[in-house]
């Protein structure tokens, strides 16, 4: 299992990467979006939460459907599926029609995201489970990151739809490229029983960690969209005043997450769910704190911490998921991700009333607040003799 395990990361890396090439891409170039539409803060914002929301709405019936048809055939589709709206996105007349192609590629990524971990779940059971996610989040890292960077320095040589048309480019490339290498699902067995899949939601629901999970995974992406949309603005104004290219520069700090998050695996496994995520959450507290001081040097390092304690969280998260939900994996996966992305659109909407109101510092304290309450549901559900069972 341990060769077949380095063997398919690449793969696994790969598919993290294009997923979240597009997720966020957006943030890097708010400012000249707002620009061109003559739009608010919170307005822009919207083009964010949108694709987020549309995740979450769709990743427990994406589930449902892998769970029929297959993995790698929902998985490859979308990722095809995913370049008609980000050709589309370009001639954009009206930030509307934006917001609507940015939903339509929203719909697209659980097809990528959910089934991929379900795809891990049953092909790593017998090990490596944990070892695997952290390269898929690992790699969503780098696409995160890619997403922002690449079209923040397109956007300053070419415009904003420019950047897109480049992304277009991209998507298509690495669906191909996916087609060929990904290898096909030796254990899935289909489930095409409606009925039981309704059952097995329902054990779900009552599954007071599986939701405890999802309560986590809603602050922890309301965390990192709040952070990641408005940051983006703050740091335009004065006294930074920084461009598109600048800001993509910013987003370098993914980077850090890119090297921590592979490395967390084994960690995650030694010190327990529990642990992992309270740790996880204080680094990421700390960081945000750190971006209040006045001075680019404490907000990019900030904003590093930040993101790598929200990354290790998702790791441990989703880990913890993987190695305690026995049967209907995707859809487990799928209804966590409900919840996860819905935290990113309500982080999208709740920061940017925040920052229209009190600018960043009103961002900070809205996203704190959500970080405690994450802290809070896991003192109280995650119990030390409960993680210390998974762990064992």
């Amino acid at each position: 299992m341990g060769n077949g395990v380095e063997a398919s990361r690449p793969i696994v890396w790969i598919i993290g990467f294009f997923a979240f090439l597009n997720v966020y891409s957006v943030q890097a170039v708010l400012p000249m979006v707002m620009d061109d539409f003559h739009t608010t803060a919170l307005e822009a914002g919207m083009t964010v939460g949108a694709t987020v929301l549309a995740i979450g709405l769709v990743s427990p019936f994406i589930g449902m459907l892998s769970d029929a048809v297959g993995r790698k055939v929902v998985l490859c589709t979308s990722m095809f599926a995913l370049t008609v709206p980000t050709a589309l996105i370009p001639i954009s007349h009206s930030l509307d029609s934006l917001i609507v192609l940015r939903f339509l590629q929203g719909l697209t990524i659980p097809g990528i995201a959910v089934v991929l971990i379900a795809y891990l779940s049953e092909e790593f059971r017998s090990g490596g489970v944990v070892q695997m996610t952290a390269t898929y989040v690992g790699g969503t890292v780098m696409g995160g990151f890619c997403g922002r960077f690449l079209t923040g320095h397109a956007g300053h040589l070419l415009g904003w739809r420019g950047a897109f048309v480049t992304l277009a480019v991209l998507n298509l490339l690495g669906a191909l490229l996916v087609l060929w290498l990904l290898p096909p699902s030796r254990r899935f067995v289909p489930n095409r029983n409606v009925t039981g899949g309704m059952q097995t939601l329902l054990l779900h629901l009552r599954n007071r960690r599986l939701m405890a999970a999802c309560a986590v995974g809603f602050c922890v992406l309301f965390s990192l969209v709040g952070t990641f949309t408005y940051v983006n603005l703050h740091l335009a104004l004065a006294p930074f005043n920084l461009s598109a290219a600048g800001l993509a520069n910013v987003f370098t700090v993914y980077l850090v997450g890119v090297i921590v998050t592979p490395l967390a695996g084994r960690h995650i496994d030694r010190l327990g769910f529990m642990k992992s995520l309270l740790g996880a959450l204080a680094i990421s507290a700390t960081g945000l704190l750190l971006t209040l001081l006045p001075s680019i040097f404490f907000v990019v390092v900030g904003l590093a911490v930040c993101s790598t304690g929200v990354f290790l969280c998702q790791s441990a998260t989703i880990g913890s998921i993987a190695r305690t939900v026995s049967e209907g994996r995707s859809l487990a996966t799928g209804i966590y991700y409900l919840s996860y992305y819905c935290g990113g659109a309500a982080g999208s909407w709740l920061a940017g009333l925040a920052f229209e109101g009190w600018g960043w510092s009103g961002s900070v304290a809205t996203i704190a607040l959500f970080q405690g309450i994450a802290a809070t549901i896991v003192l109280s559900v995650w119990r030390e003799r409960g993680a210390e069972a998974i762990r064992n």
